[in-house]
This record gives structure tokens, sequence and C-alpha cells, in this order.
């Protein structure tokens, strides 16, 4: 246990000069500094050649807004505006961020002193077999089965000056965290809208397979027709017609199970959008498009465009505020408990001026010896810190893998599908050269049905291959940040704002 004069020497000067500036203790917080590459790796301008897709110009250029409307594509745009509006993960994390806006207020109520109003009536009187003997003028009087009343209205105050930064470290605390929940929520709403996207463009995908499988269905019949005639006839054998029955059968079957892989992404969209999934259905629109070109940015531009890394850095000035929280326990705590009010034994002179009471007090609290708790404290929130730095690294790490990833993912994609189109048009014109060499008895029926399957296969190929680069992109998007950057994000000052009435009520 230290003694008097240590703790004075160590903590004597250091208290005062706090106790005059209202000083904040604990670290200073500063900005994690973090290097950024000079280029994108899987940019395509670092190719000489990618075959179907660039990115857009100028190169610094970012993405704004609502991004899903670079598409062009009027349903997608009215679904997610449904989005934004119904769905309810998102209106979750709204809730989530307003509580941590809530959490900032109830801090800030430590600034200021609580008041309590304790007014109190008390009757009482004592028992007549109590001797109770008071001398007066006449002689001796008994006071015993009296009866008296006391009517008090007191005020008690108590209020902790916030001398060394405790509670604004707490309210720093709160407001990080706030602009972590800020974060969060734009991230989940970018995550939701990405989702949409993807789900959308998979349904178009899926509708351009059951054309493609259709229209497979209408030749493959055709082809059985004209076997079985030729069958009849005797030109033909039985061998073509079973041939042929077979090759159509296995292509109804793959055109039914195209609508289980729509069905799921229907469903999918109308629980994004809030809707149950019985109550929503999206036309069918055969579609299979190039996407657009996708601003990409400066690698420098991602730290700002993430709402996943601005969260981890919040989350990081949060968890410098709890440092500089557990450090206040190193000093004395003052508290000022002032009361007054008025008491009488009747109603009518309680107002009075001679019925006033008061008394002022003030204790102050320093803990000498606690077994090492506040080091042990400072030590856990030191850990919490360095550890909120290494998933600040982390996102970014990661950010940049993401972003990587789908860059080579759509310039990769891009260049199969030009070569799938060269390959369906090949297939084509086999099955024609082909079929025409059947006609003539020239080649067997078997190698009909061998030039339909490699078109087939083909054709459903390049559609998959399509969707893959469309959702590739949407995942570019996504990994860029969409169209949010980081001077979006609330401020101190705006987190601590008292919300507006309809944002605090209950919802039914």
């Amino acid at each position: 246990m230290e003694s008097g004069n240590t703790f004075s020497a160590r903590f004597g000067p250091a208290l005062v000069l706090c106790a005059l500036s209202g000083c904040t203790v604990g670290p200073k917080y500063h900005p994690p500094v973090t290097q950024t590459p000079p280029v994108y790796k899987e940019s395509p301008e670092q190719f000489k050649e990618t075959e179907g897709w660039t990115a857009a110009k100028p190169q610094d250029a970012m993405l704004r807004g609502k991004w899903w409307e670079i598409f062009k594509e009027p349903e997608l745009n009215i679904l997610e505006e449904k989005l934004r509006i119904d769905n309810q993960n998102i209106k979750q994390f709204f809730e989530t961020f307003m509580e941590a806006r809530a959490l900032i207020r109830e801090a800030r109520a430590q600034y200021y002193p609580t008041v309590n109003a304790l007014p109190s009536y008390v009757r009482s009187g004592t028992s007549a077999n109590l001797g109770h003997a008071a001398s007066g003028a006449g002689g001796v009087v008994s006071t015993s089965g009296s009866t008296a009343t006391l009517i008090t209205l007191p005020l008690d105050v108590s209020w902790a000056p916030d001398l060394w930064g405790r509670v604004r470290n707490l309210v720093r605390q709160g407001q990080y965290a706030a602009q972590l929940s800020a974060a969060d929520l734009e991230n989940e709403r970018l995550t939701e809208q990405a989702n949409l996207a993807q789900f959308y463009f998979e349904i178009r995908g899926q509708d351009e397979l059951q054309k493609i499988l259709n229209d497979t269905v209408v030749a493959d019949k055709k082809a059985l027709e004209l076997a079985q005639a030729a069958y009849e006839t005797g030109v033909g054998g039985f061998i073509v017609v079973s041939e042929a029955q077979t090759t159509l059968e296995t292509v109804q079957a793959a055109a039914i199970s195209i609508g289980l892989a729509r069905a799921q992404f229907e469903h999918a969209i109308a629980v994004l959008i809030g809707i149950p999934a019985s109550e929503f259905s999206l036309p069918v629109r055969p579609m299979t498009t190039a996407p657009p070109p996708i601003p990409i940015g400066v690698p420098s531009q991602l730290l700002q465009r993430r709402p996943d890394i601005a969260a981890a850095e919040r989350n990081m000035a949060a968890a410098n505020a709890q440092i500089g929280f557990a450090y206040a326990a190193y000093y004395p705590t003052i508290s000022l408990t002032p009361t007054g009010g008025v008491e009488s034994s009747t109603f009518e002179r309680l107002l009075l001026w001679s019925s006033r009471f008061w008394a002022v007090g003030g204790t102050l609290t320093q803990n000498l010896y606690d077994g090492g708790l506040r080091r042990a404290t400072i030590n856990q929130f030191i850990a919490t810190y360095n550890a909120a730095l290494a998933a600040y690294r982390q996102t970014v790490l990661t950010a940049f893998q993401q972003v990587e990833d789908s860059l080579a993912g759509v310039r990769i994609q891009s260049q199969e599908v030009v070569r799938l189109k060269k390959a369906v048009e090949s297939a084509e014109t086999t099955l024609r050269v082909e079929f025409g060499r059947y006609e003539t008895g020239i080649d067997p029926y078997i190698d009909v049905v061998t030039a339909q399957t490699t078109l087939l296969a083909d054709q459903q190929t390049l559609v998959t291959t399509q969707m893959s680069e469309m959702t590739s992109t949407v995942q570019l998007i996504l990994a860029l940040g969409g169209g949010w950057d980081r001077s979006e994000l609330p401020t101190v000052e705006q987190v601590t704002t008292k919300p507006m009435k309809s944002e605090t009520e209950i919802q039914h």
C-alpha cells in the first residue's frame, strides 16, 4: 500500500493540473496508416488483350449513389427500391444503429447532476403508557399520548464532475461505436443490394437457358417425326427412331429441371424485398448481355469506399477510448451532494422562509490498493485495441483480395464468352451440315445426335458463363464498395443528436 507522502509526490501535480484543465487521460487515437498498391494487378489495363471487357474511363472514377442503375434494367431498379424500404435485415441493422445512438445519450447523462425530490408526510403519536415528564412553569407536565406532524419537501442533488475524462471517454467510445454501427448498416445494405442484383441476373440467365432448351425440344420433336416417317415408309431403321426419342426425352427432362433453380432465385428475391414468396413472381424474360464497363478507381480509394473498412477503423477508435476510460480509475472521484428543501408541521407554514433547511457536502474517493485490478483492466483494453488493429488490417487485405478476385473473374470470363460464342457458331454449322448429310444418306443419324448434343452443351456453357460474368461484375461492384463513400458516415455530432420521434416509436 502506498503511503500518503508517496501518493502525493507521484500523483499530486497531475491531479492539480487535471482538475484545473478538465483533462482526459489515456492514449490519443491515431487512425492506422495503410500502404496500398499503386494499381490493381488484375485490372484490364495490365493486360494487352481482354477480349470483351474493359474498365470505365477515367481510371480514377468511381460509382456513385444507386450503382445498380448502371445495368439499365428498369425491373431491377424497381426491386432495389423495394429492398431499400422493406428488407427486414436492413431494418434490423438500422434499429441496432438507433440503439447505439441511445447508448451515447445514456453516457452523456453522466455529465449532469441527478436531482431527486423526496416529499414525505409523517403523522405520529406516542403511547399514553410511556411516562415522560417535562418541567414547565406550572410544574411537571406529562407529554405521553401526544401527536406530532412532520411535512418535508427536500431536493437531493448528486454530481460527480468529470475531472479526468472518464465520462468523456465513455461518450467517445459510444460515439465511435455508433459510427461503427452506421457503417455496419451500410455494409448490410450493400450486401443485400448485391444479392438482389445477382439473383435477378441468375433468373434472366435461367430464362435464357429455358429458351434454348425449349427451342431444342422443338427441333428434336421435328427430328423424331422425320425419323418415324422414314421408318414407317421403310426408308429408315428403328434404331434411328429410338435414338431420336432418347435425345428428345433427355432434353425435355433438362428443360423441366431448369424451373427449380429459377423458382428458388425468385423466392430469394421475395424475401429480400420483404414479401412472402407465395406473393411474388418475376415475368419470364430471356436475357444474356455483356456487363457494362465498371469504374474501378485506384487502390488507394478502396479504403474510403468500403463500409466494412470504415467499421473496422471505428472499432479501433472505440477500443482506444476504452483504454482512456480504464486509466481514469487511477484518479480520485469527487462527488458533490447538496441537499435542501422545506419542512414544517403544517401545510400552511411549509413554504415560509423559516421552514427551509439545507446541507452541503462532498466526498473524495481514491482507491489506494485493488490487487492489480486497474492495471489488469487496462491490459485487457490494450489487448482489445491490438485485436481491433489486426482485424482492421485483415479487413483491408480481404478487401483487396475480393477486388482482385472479381477483376480476374470478369476479365477471364469475358474471354471465355468470346471463345464460346465462336464455338456455338461452329457447332450450329456442324449440325446443319451433318443433318444434310444424314438426309442424303451419307452419314448415320448418330452423327446428327452427336452434333445436337455438342451444340446444346456449347449453348448451355455459353449462357452459364455469361451469367457468371454478370454476377462477377456485381461482386466486383460489391468489392469496390458500391456507391458508398466514407464522407457519408455520420459524424460524432450527428450520431449524438436526439433522433426524430418517428425513429423511436414501437413498430407494429
